[in-house]
């Protein structure tokens, strides 16, 4: 292992693309505590700091056959995390924007007891509208919803196109907005 210190990022970059582990593990021992000062200065919470740093080394390990090394490791990491924390920004700001625009329909004239067991009958039927998209459509749009993963990242875990990828998106809120109409699938964005 102490013969992986002595290794350029070039030269890790390439035994990482093999498929070296001990190449990742030294890619993580250089970079890790950097990547994760850089985040936590930006973010001021470590704990989302530490994940969106595994996140980064867990699709740098998950992408390492099709990883290119065209700028320093550093710089590639940094990036990654920055895109990573930019990603997590717009999805918060997103889901604040739809819960504002929820309590304020809320609080003009959704009103009766029974709202809580509505809640959960749309939960339920949300489900049972994506269980019935297209099998690939499904698969795109839950990796998306569950993971997180930008139209790159599902592109490159299915070996489809960004465009593929993007045109499923299109079909399934599509599908989904005119199967659940407006509101409940407006509701569906705020509560995942």
């Amino acid at each position: 292992m102490a013969e992986y210190q002595t290794l350029s990022d070039v030269e890790l970059a390439a035994l990482l693309k093999a498929g070296d582990h001990a190449a990742f593990t030294e890619i993580y021992e250089r970079y890790a505590s950097l990547v994760i000062n850089f985040t936590v200065k930006r973010l001021h919470d470590i704990a989302a700091a530490k994940d969106i740093v595994q996140d980064v080394f867990v699709a740098l390990w998950n992408y390492r056959q099709t990883f290119e090394l065209k700028v320093s490791l550093s710089a590639y990491l940094y990036r990654a995390a920055l895109n990573r924390m930019l990603d997590q920004l717009k999805h918060e700001q997103v889901k604040t924007k739809h819960l504002e625009s929820l309590k304020e329909f809320v609080s003009i004239g959704w009103e009766g007891t029974d709202h809580l067991a509505r809640s959960y009958n749309f939960a339920a039927i949300i489900e049972r509208e994506i269980s019935a998209l297209p099998p690939r459509t499904r698969e795109i749009f839950e990796l998306r919803r569950k993971q997180h993963l930008s139209n790159r990242e599902i592109a490159e875990k299915l070996d489809l196109s960004e465009q593929t990828v993007e045109t499923h998106m299109k079909r399934a809120r599509k599908q989904l907005r005119t199967r659940l109409g407006l509101f409940v699938y407006l509701l569906y964005l705020i509560m995942y």
